[in-house]
């Protein structure tokens, strides 16, 4: 390389709401993809990431705005971000129409599949169905369902409810109320009535945080059972309390508390840059890890050209914190291996169950087979299921 070079600057778009009703959860995968950058930064010699943090407040129409700013301003064309699934559709075809890539951190619901995503975050199949598994298997096949009014709990009720009556159970009610809304008392009323023999939670942010709170106090009162979710992590711990979050199980691909070096320099380095309170959690996790595999691709394809990124990172493996990942070249989504936790009062996880090894993802649930044994998959052979059908779950556009 020549000495007097300087290296090509390559700008990022981080789409985090750093404000807003899931603004900590924002703030932390905002986190997690800068310490990913300054990570790659220190090592690359060709060319260097150069942020370019936005706040869209939590509203799916700035990050339309924003990403379409930095599309046409700043000629961005590699973005991390997005953490709710409203988000993600609302700049997708901004990304598409650019060629751009997005690299996507949050687990999510599924059933989508685009050229222009790198879905690093768990598929259904690595996050809803195990944890649904479990409810099945150890709890009750009868659940009562509360969430946020949007495509996130949508499809995971859809899922759920395939599943539960392929068991012989049923969903006892499905109660949702729109995004940010904080007022649970009707919620815990009905609850308190029905006794459900469980409760799947899909609620996101501040709504969340107020249901935990609510359903402590009923608990203190009433006999009622944990509540199982999809995406409770740990900064959520710390805002709902100790006691209101303590005892629940989430099912995840990374959790802080993982034993392996790779965790722990990933840990060190986080405290490190953020403070020795700080605490990663799994999208956090999943923002450094799409940086890195962003980071490496490049340096790969000597190129930040999005077709030869993607090309690249189809072909990477990666150590990452929660374990050796792989980037699927059929789907653009991630190897992953999923875990089941439960929550603690010191605000962690305490993880009881893990897959075998990284379980290869299936957005379109293709694979899954209902009608038999818990946590038990079996992939069609070519001729039984044709490439895009789904025997048990219909696709929803």
């Amino acid at each position: 390389m020549d000495r007097n070079k300087q290296p090509q600057r390559i700008k990022v778009g981080l789409l985090y709401s750093q404000s807003g009703f899931y603004g900590v959860v924002g703030r932390e995968m905002l986190k997690g993809a800068l310490l990913g950058i300054q990570q790659i930064n220190a090592t690359a010699t060709d060319f260097l990431l150069e942020p370019l943090v936005v706040d869209p407040g939590g509203d799916p129409a700035r990050y339309y705005q924003c990403c379409e700013s930095m599309l046409q301003k700043d000629k961005v064309c590699h973005f991390i971000g997005c953490y709710t699934s409203a988000a993600r559709r609302q700049v997708l075809p901004l990304i598409e129409a650019a060629n751009a890539l997005l690299w996507h951190a949050a687990r999510y619901e599924g059933f989508e599949s685009s050229d222009n995503v790198i879905y690093v975050g768990a598929a259904p199949n690595q996050h809803i169905v195990p944890l649904a598994h479990h409810m099945i298997r150890h709890i009750s096949a009868e659940a009562y369902c509360v969430g946020s009014n949007y495509i996130w709990t949508w499809e995971t009720t859809r899922v759920l409810q395939e599943m539960v009556s392929a068991a012989g159970g049923r969903l006892l009610a499905e109660r949702l109320v729109p995004l940010g809304d904080l007022g649970m008392d009707f919620i815990i009323a009905e609850i308190v009535r029905l006794r459900p023999p469980v409760i799947f939670n899909t609620l996101v942010g501040d709504s969340a945080y107020s249901f935990f709170r609510a359903y402590h106090r009923a608990r203190l009162r009433v006999n009622l059972p944990p509540v199982l979710s999809c995406s409770l992590c740990e900064p959520e711990l710390h805002l709902i309390g100790p006691q209101a979050a303590a005892g629940h199980i989430t099912c995840s691909p990374y959790f802080a508390t993982l034993h392996n070096d790779w965790n722990r320099m990933f840990v060190e380095r986080y405290r490190a840059a953020f403070g020795p309170a700080a605490v990663p959690f799994a999208d956090a996790e999943s923002s450094y890890v799409c940086a890195m595999l962003l980071g490496r691709a490049i340096q790969t394809a000597g190129t930040p050209d999005a077709a030869a990124v993607r090309k690249a990172v189809s072909a990477d493996r990666f150590d990452a914190p929660q374990g050796p990942i792989r980037i699927d070249a059929e789907s653009n989504h991630c190897f992953v291996t999923p875990r089941l936790a439960r929550s603690t009062t010191a605000g962690t996880f305490d993880v009881f169950w893990q897959a075998p090894q990284p379980v290869k993802p299936d957005p379109f649930l293709v694979w899954l087979d209902t009608d038999q044994a818990p946590l038990s998959y079996k992939r069609p052979r070519q001729q039984e299921t044709p490439r895009g059908t789904v025997p048990h779950l219909r696709v929803v556009k």
